[in-house]
C-alpha cells in the first residue's frame, strides 16, 4: 500500500454504476481506503463495502446534520464490532449549514458516538465546520471531557492555534484535494508534525488539481499526498511512507 485514503464516500450512490472499477483503479495504483459511514445504511453499505477487499476499511456513524434517523447506539455497537470497521463517525459538530436550534441536537448526538467508540476501543472519525460560532473549540470541550481514545480531524479547515489544540491531545488532522488550488492550508501543512497528518479524498467531493470538475475518486488521494510532500518541502517518497503510517497506527490497520 503506497497511498491511504482515509476517508472517502465509495458507500454513495455516486459510485454505484462503477464502484468495482473505481476500486480496481485504486488498487492498481496502491491505494487503500477507509469508506466512511455517513448514517446507518451508508455505514452498513461500507462494511459491505470492506468486507469483500483487502486494504479497505469502514467507519460507523451519523453525520452531525442528519436528523432524518435516531442514533441507535446498540445497532451500532453491533455493527462496529465487525474487523473491518476501524473508526466510529463521521461525527461531530457542523455549525455551517446547522442552525442555533440543533447544537444541543448535535452535541447529544456527538456525545453518543464518543460513549460507543469508548466502549469499542476506537477512534474517532471527526467531521467538525464552523459557521458563525466556532466548532472547534465546542468540540475540543466535549472530547476532552468525554473522549478516551483518539482521533482525526478530516477535511480540517480550521487555524493554527486550533490544530495545535488537537495535536496537544493527540489527535491527528487530514487534508483534501482542497489543498492543491487553495493555499490558507499551506502554513499548517508546514508546520504540522508529520506524524500527525493524513490525506483524504471525501470522494466524490473535492476532486484535486488536475481533475477539479470532475467527480473525486480514492485513486486521487495521489494529488493530495503529493501535495503535501512539495508544500512541506520534503522528498514524496518519506512524505508518502509517513502518510500511511499514520493510518496504520490511528486506525490499527
Amino acid at each position: 500500500m503506497k497511498y491511504l485514503d482515509i476517508h472517502c464516500h465509495l458507500n454513495f450512490d455516486d459510485f454505484n454504476s462503477d464502484r468495482k472499477e473505481t476500486i480496481e483503479r485504486a488498487q492498481v495504483e496502491g491505494v487503500g481506503m477507509i469508506i466512511v459511514g455517513t448514517d446507518l445504511e451508508s455505514s452498513r453499505k461500507a462494511v459491505e463495502i470492506a468486507e469483500n477487499y483487502e486494504n479497505i476499511w469502514a467507519t460507523i456513524g451519523m453525520h452531525p446534520t442528519d436528523e432524518k434517523e435516531k442514533f441507535d447506539i446498540e445497532i451500532y455497537k453491533k455493527l462496529a464490532e465487525n474487523k473491518k470497521v476501524v473508526a466510529i463517525g463521521e461525527c461531530g459538530l457542523d455549525y455551517y449549514r446547522g442552525d442555533y436550534k440543533s447544537k444541543d441536537y448535535q452535541k447529544e448526538i456527538f456525545e453518543k458516538h464518543i460513549d460507543l467508540a469508548n466502549q469499542v476501543n476506537k477512534p474517532l472519525m471527526l467531521h467538525i465546520r464552523s459557521g458563525k460560532e466556532n466548532a472547534y473549540n465546542d468540540a475540543l470541550e466535549i472530547i476532552k471531557s468525554k473522549a478516551k481514545v483518539r482521533g482525526n480531524v478530516h477535511f480540517f479547515s480550521g487555524n493554527r492555534q486550533e490544530v495545535q489544540k488537537f495535536f496537544d491531545i493527540g489527535f491527528t488532522i487530514s487534508f483534501t484535494g482542497a489543498i492543491t488550488f487553495a493555499r490558507n492550508y499551506d502554513e499548517i501543512i508546514k508546520n504540522a508534525p508529520l506524524n500527525m497528518i493524513m490525506s483524504e479524498t471525501d470522494a466524490p467531493y473535492v476532486a484535486p488539481i488536475p481533475h477539479r470538475g470532475k467527480r473525486n475518486e480514492p485513486v486521487f488521494v495521489k494529488e493530495v499526498a503529493h501535495m503535501i510532500a512539495d508544500i512541506r518541502g520534503e522528498s514524496r517518497e518519506k512524505v508518502l511512507t509517513q502518510l500511511v503510517d499514520n493510518g496504520r497506527v490511528l486506525f490499527s490497520i
